[in-house]
Formats: C-alpha cells, sequence, structure tokens
C-alpha cells in the first residue's frame, strides 16, 4: 500500500505492527473525528444530536455493504460476544437439540453456546483441529436433523484457517439450523456476501481489522433468524417509534434494529465511519490481494528458518493471520517479547507466533521480523 495510507498510522514511525489479530492501530482521520465529536458536545450540547444519529446511521450503511446485506439487519452492540449472547439467550431450546462447534474457537464464540449446553441440556459437538485446519466435511458430518446452531469463525483466532463459510452454511441450511459465524477476524480483510453464504447470524467488532475504537459491534440478523430469535437485550430505542414515549405497547423493531437497546458512545461511531470510509475508499479487494501477498512473502521468507508455519496456505484455506512455531521448542512468549524489544509487534497465542500484517504493512516490516526472529 502507499505512503499516503501509512501516513494516516503514526505507530508505524516506530513499530513493524504485525498485530491486527488483537489491535489494529487507529487512523489519525478516526481519531479527528472522534475528537470533533467530543468538542460538539462541550461547545453545543446536545443541539446536534441529529448528526450523531446520522453518523452513527451511517457507519451501519458501510458495514452492511461490506457484508451484502440490509442496514436494518445490522445492529450496533458493544462487542461480539454481546451479539452471541443475545442470540444464544433468545432462541427457544429444547432436550434433543444440539450446537455444532469447532473446538478451538475464540471464546466469544463458545461461551455462549456453552451456557446453553449447561443451562438447557443441548448437546454442544466441537469439530477437533487436524494439522491448523478444519476438515469441513469432518464438521459437516457432525450435522444433523436436531441441530439447531451450527457456530464457526470466518477466520480462526489461533491458525488463521479461512472457512469456506458457503459450504458449511449450505449443509446448516439443508437440515434448517442457523449458521452463526464470528467475523471479527475476517471483515477488514476481505468482504462477505452473507446472503450467500448461507449465513444468519454474525458478530464482530470493530478494533482489529476494522482499525476503528473498541466499543463498536455489530450484529446481523438474517431474516429468518429474526423470526426465530426474541430479542431479550431491548431497550428504549428497540421499538419502532421511540420518541412516542407515550406508547408502552408498540412492536418492537421487526429487524435487527430490535437490539439495539440505547444510545451508544456516539464519538466512537464518528471514528468508525471515518475508518470504514478509509478500508472502502482502498478497496477490499485489493487489501485482500496486498495481504496474501504479504503473508506468502512472510512464508516464502521463513524457507532456511528453525520455524514451522502452523497455518493452512492452501488456497481458499489462507488468511493474512500466519501462525508459526518454533522448531527447537523456544517459547512464543519469549520470542514475542525479545521482538518487541526491537518494536516488532506480533502476539503468542496458544503455543504459536501469531503475525498478523494489514494493508498499512510492507514488504519492508515483514523483513524486519524475518530478520529479528531470533
Amino acid at each position: 500500500m502507499n505512503q499516503e495510507i501509512r501516513s494516516l498510522f503514526p505507530a508505524l514511525s516506530k513499530y513493524a505492527y504485525l498485530n491486527s489479530a488483537a489491535v489494529s492501530p487507529i487512523p489519525t482521520t478516526s481519531i479527528d473525528a472522534i475528537n470533533t465529536q467530543l468538542a460538539d458536545v462541550s461547545l453545543n450540547g446536545s443541539n446536534n444530536y441529529t448528526e450523531w444519529i446520522a453518523t452513527k446511521n451511517r457507519a451501519r450503511e458501510l458495514i452492511a455493504g461490506m457484508l451484502g446485506v440490509k442496514a436494518e439487519q445490522i445492529a450496533f452492540m458493544r462487542n461480539t460476544s454481546d451479539g452471541f449472547a443475545a442470540v444464544a439467550n433468545g432462541l427457544t431450546w429444547k432436550p434433543g437439540d444440539n450446537i455444532v462447534s469447532f473446538e478451538h474457537e475464540f471464546p466469544a464464540n463458545f461461551y455462549p453456546w456453552r451456557m446453553v449446553r449447561d443451562r438447557y441440556g443441548v448437546e454442544l459437538r466441537l469439530c477437533p483441529e487436524r494439522r491448523g485446519r478444519i476438515v469441513l466435511d469432518e464438521r459437516i458430518g457432525m450435522i444433523d436433523g436436531n441441530t439447531r446452531v451450527v457456530a464457526l469463525s470466518a477466520v480462526q483466532y489461533g491458525s488463521g484457517f479461512r472457512a469456506d463459510l458457503e459450504h458449511v452454511g449450505r449443509a446448516a441450511r439443508n437440515v434448517d439450523a442457523l449458521f452463526a459465524v464470528d467475523i471479527i477476524q475476517g471483515l477488514g480483510q476481505f468482504g462477505f456476501d452473507l446472503p450467500a453464504q448461507f449465513v444468519d447470524i454474525a458478530s464482530g467488532a470493530s478494533h482489529k481489522w476494522l482499525c476503528a475504537p473498541e466499543g463498536c459491534g455489530m450484529l446481523y440478523v438474517s431474516e429468518r433468524a429474526r423470526e426465530r430469535v426474541e430479542p431479550t437485550f431491548v431497550g428504549w430505542i428497540s421499538v419502532e417509534t421511540p420518541w412516542d414515549f407515550a406508547d408502552r405497547d408498540q412492536p418492537f423493531q421487526p429487524n435487527a434494529l430490535a437490539w439495539e437497546s440505547g444510545t451508544g458512545t456516539a464519538s466512537l461511531f464518528y471514528g468508525l465511519e471515518q475508518s470504514l470510509k478509509l478500508l472502502n475508499g482502498t478497496g477490499l479487494a485489493k487489501i485482500e490481494s496486498h495481504l496474501e501477498g504479504l503473508s506468502d512473502m512472510l512464508c516464502d521468507s521463513l524457507a532456511g528458518k528453525d520455524y514451522d508455519i502452523v497455518s493452512s496456505r492452501r488456497q481458499g484455506e489462507k488468511s493474512a493471520i500466519v501462525c508459526i512455531k518454533h522448531r527447537g521448542g523456544m517459547d512464543c512468549n519469549a520470542i514475542a517479547k525479545r521482538l518487541m524489544e526491537e518494536n516488532i509487534v506480533v502476539s503468542p497465542r496458544n503455543a504459536v507466533l501469531r503475525i498478523a500484517p494489514h494493508f498499512y504493512n510492507n514488504n519492508d516490516d515483514i523483513e524486519r521480523l524475518v530478520t529479528a526472529l531470533p
């Protein structure tokens, strides 16, 4: 990517920052927008409230476009966990139901389903990992006529494995199960077409590949999911005409907006909008191609080094997350600490070293990392 994009991220003047799967730096345009809204409140109080809401809705439109869905199918939450918890609590469960998931899902897409298992006696079936991969047909073989939910991450946080969502989603749809996808490690790396991928529920957040502040989670609810999931996390703006305070019997919103309970952090939506505009202006297809080039370069550069690549690099399964492991058993935490001493930022995760470049990274960042690897 060009120097103009890099100049928007001051962290890059100090770090080879390769940790977007944890938290991405925020561009200066987003920080400026956040400060503008806060200054507005300081100077004018609530007088420009309508513009705060308009900004939030513009961000909603941008997210919807990146997912291939309607804006009213997107609810803003606090984080990824809130989205899945809201769905798990809103479904009616009965003995004999089962949920099909993966043994190493990130906890945001595990604990809500474990709660259902523990509370209602629902079976939670966990597909095993096979050498950094999920064998999708093995997972599909666990789905049957009693499966209510199939839960999966678009990209696995601990391996970088990218799933063929359409393949899994079609199998879930064949038994009339809901397909719930954690999109946090994918959205911003690439775009989605959730209806074509048979996704019914998608939950994610803003602080990783979207390069935005923490606190802007998003929940997608398809029309068929809206018919089955009761909104249990509701508040004053969950209804059809929230400013009609006198009508206490009005219905809840007929779409995902029923899950928005009240006012949010307006300044963060200002930052989110600017980050989304930067990503969309750059082009998600261009970003995806750039990240494939960087991650391929990284893997090629490791030839001759004492590291094994844990992540699948098969076409259709690879992502911008590359996990490696030292052949001599050197602890990944110690490696990450040594790299940090040279201002190279990566993450130790589950006994591997996780490297996650984004669109603001370049070949020099990769060379700097490979040269510094102990």
